[in-house]
């Protein structure tokens, strides 16, 4: 008997499935957003792991901005970039998680690929 999901998590398996379809092996830069507070990881799939993350609770990014606005998320994606640079990544996919590409994930994106990550 299958499963069945709610909406919001049959978009983001959807949305999983294709990114590891076409990752080819290249970590994932994944994305998840609250009320008032935004997270980015990136993840390898292959052996499971975290290699970076950021948080708008991060004290780096916590003084700075809001993480409920796109202030706050473009503070996040840079240093999520920076911390994936000191662990030698330079090449994600990105996974918006389901959400749409607009706004805090949009934001979040784009600092990250200002400050040298390349999706």
């Amino acid at each position: 008997m299958p499963i069945s999901l709610k909406g919001s998590e049959r978009r983001k398996a959807r949305v999983r499935k294709a990114i590891r379809a076409r990752a080819y092996g290249r970590p994932r830069l994944s994305v998840h957003r609250s009320g008032k507070n935004i997270y980015a990881q990136i993840i390898d799939d292959v052996s499971g792991r975290t290699l970076a993350a950021a948080s708008s609770l991060d004290k780096d990014v916590k003084g700075k901005a809001n993480g409920g606005s796109v202030e706050g998320a473009s503070a996040v994606g840079k240093l999520v970039a920076d911390r994936a640079k000191a662990a030698n990544v330079t090449e994600v996919i990105f996974d918006r998680g389901g959400y749409l590409y607009h706004g805090r994930v949009k934001a979040l994106a784009d600092a990250a690929r200002e400050a040298g990550l390349q999706f």
